[in-house]
């Protein structure tokens, strides 16, 4: 965590907020400290307000900032500008575009969330899309893993995915879940990709969340050769699958 990535104290993270000018992603309560004045209340309520997410901090993540008053309070700086899908994708329409959106569904592993990152920018993806909570850092981690592609793709952080795939089936795109032997599914290969998509990607550990699952048109998996093994890395699949979609999309 670099000090450039930091706000700390109660003033100036309210003022950060009120702002506008800081996009903060998220914000750490110190463990045992109990926010009872009018200020940590307004702080509070704003990172609600702003859909910021709040976590409680260990000690050892306050020693961080060791000899600064930081007041049991600090907020992580996000070091680009995120937006909203209903902004971008009535754009990419309007510039005739086959819209191609990952979603990335509580993808935690910064070096997996970088490395998708740089892989969707290669592959041509129009924006990428991740939850409020539950998802990577955005920071100088996933910005060094992405090689930089972070400032090369819109990332639109949204407060409920389901609401936002149902936006975009309005919008005529097709929604893939990429999944494992287990759920019945269609090899990859035998997928249609040409149309409007947006792909889903799981956890790293559970996979995709089920109300998603029900949601999509269609489940992809990729075959396993070694028996054993039921999945790859997600961001091996994610590679695999994007490409996929490229070859589909420019050589059939």
């Amino acid at each position: 965590m670099k000090k450039s990535e930091v706000i700390y104290g109660i003033h100036p993270l309210i003022e950060a907020i009120q702002s506008n000018k800081k996009t903060i992603s998220k914000l750490f309560f110190q463990k045992g400290q109990q926010p009872k004045s009018n200020t940590y209340k307004k702080l509070i309520n704003l990172s609600k307000k702003k859909n910021i997410p709040i976590q409680i901090g260990t000690k050892k993540k306050f020693s961080q900032l060791r000899n600064k008053n930081h007041q049991g309070v600090f907020g992580i700086l996000s070091p680009i500008a995120t937006y909203h899908i209903e902004d971008l994708l009535p754009m990419f329409y309007e510039k005739r575009k086959n819209p191609l959106l990952l979603i990335l569904d509580r993808i935690t592993d910064v070096r997996n969330f970088g490395s998708i990152i740089r892989t969707a920018a290669c592959a041509g993806t129009d924006a990428i899309i991740i939850p409020k909570k539950n998802t990577a850092l955005i920071g100088s981690d996933s910005i060094k893993t992405s090689s930089g592609a972070l400032f090369k793709i819109p990332i639109c952080k949204e407060k409920n995915i389901h609401n936002t795939i149902e936006y975009l089936m309005s919008y005529g795109l097709k929604i893939v879940s990429a999944t494992t032997e287990k759920e019945k599914s269609s090899i990859y290969y035998n997928v249609d990709f040409s149309g409007p998509i947006a792909l889903i990607l799981g956890n790293e550990k559970n996979g995709i969340c089920k109300k998603y699952l029900e949601l999509s048109s269609e489940k992809a998996k990729i075959p396993a050769v070694k028996k054993g093994i039921s999945s790859l890395n997600v961001s091996v699949a994610c590679g695999i699958l994007l490409y996929e979609i490229f070859r589909q999309r420019h050589f059939l």
